[in-house]
């Protein structure tokens, strides 16, 4: 999450990951809801760079919606892996 600092990240990533899990019905625990937020907000910023949009490196909300793509992204991923 660039432009937050950790504490922020961690805050943001948690919320991120806690949204997405219950958007997709996942029965995940605090600490990988923290982890599907961090790595989302990368993977969201990603996609998102990919298609010319950029979540502004400060702002909170932006952050958090590229984490909550990115966490929804990757939950759908590891259902479609695991089967």
């Amino acid at each position: 999450m660039q432009g937050l600092g950790w504490l922020a990240a961690i805050i943001v990533g948690g919320l991120a990951g806690w949204i997405a899990s219950s958007i997709m019905k996942a029965d995940t625990g605090i600490i990988l809801n923290v982890i599907l937020g961090i790595v989302g907000a990368i993977v969201g910023n990603a996609l998102l760079g990919l298609v010319g949009l950029n979540a502004q490196a400060g702002s909170w909300l932006a952050q958090g919606v590229a984490g909550l793509i990115g966490a929804v992204i990757l939950i759908w991923l590891y259902r479609a892996v695991a089967g």
